[in-house]
């Protein structure tokens, strides 16, 4: 995998029936730049064209702590579908939003985001996550869509309090923090993360990060 990049394509789930579009979309960027900010590593993920995003990371533990940061950090009522693909990832030009890149880590991420959208509309309705690898990583590529089927049915049962709560602890926020923004008890905030999986999540990203 040396030399290698994940590159990572998102796009709203069911965006062609908002109402207000513009709305949505200045929410979204916003909780995608609080991201950026807690993974300073990589391309920040930037809108690109209709409903899609896009960004780069330089390994798949941190393209899976983004991508989870990302769901959890949504405004309420509002998700989005990640397609990551590890391969290269290559500069072919300059575009008026930044460079333009080409090379099989995007073509991958297109497999995979594809993949992510048959899979939610037949088998695994809560899946927003698929991971595509070249030759010679197929165990990898099975780990890592394994955490995914399991991490995003945990997230999707998450109420909206219990995914601020763990995007909160993601961020560095302590618990007592936590409860005052909320106007809860500490003991709620922890039981919540309890109860809701939230912990579970962030102790299988941080043994994810360890992947090149």
């Amino acid at each position: 995998m040396s030399g290698q990049s994940v590159a990572v394509i998102v796009d709203i789930v069911g965006s062609r029936t908002m109402v207000d579009r513009p709305v949505v979309q200045a929410g979204i960027q916003g909780a995608f730049a609080e991201v950026d900010e807690l993974i300073a590593v990589g391309s920040p993920i930037r809108a690109t064209v209709g409903d899609e995003f896009q960004a780069v990371y330089p390994s798949v533990g941190i393209a899976l702590e983004a991508t989870l940061a990302a769901r959890l950090a949504l405004p309420e009522g509002v998700d989005c579908r990640f397609g990551l693909g590890l391969g290269e990832v290559n500069e072919v030009g300059a575009g008026a939003s930044g460079p333009i890149q080409d090379g099989s880590g995007w073509w991958r991420a297109r497999e995979a985001i594809d993949e992510a959208h048959d899979r939610e509309d037949s088998r695994t309705p809560s899946l927003r996550g698929w991971f595509r690898a070249g030759p010679g990583d197929e165990a990898l590529e099975a780990t890592v869509n394994a955490y995914l089927l399991a991490r995003d049915h945990v997230v999707g049962a998450m109420s909206e309090r219990a995914r601020r709560l763990t995007f909160g602890t993601m961020s560095g926020r302590v618990q007592s923090e936590l409860a005052e923004i909320e106007g809860i008890s500490q003991g709620a905030v922890s039981q919540a993360l309890r109860r809701s999986g939230g912990m579970n999540l962030l102790a299988a990203v941080a043994q994810l990060k360890e992947l090149s």
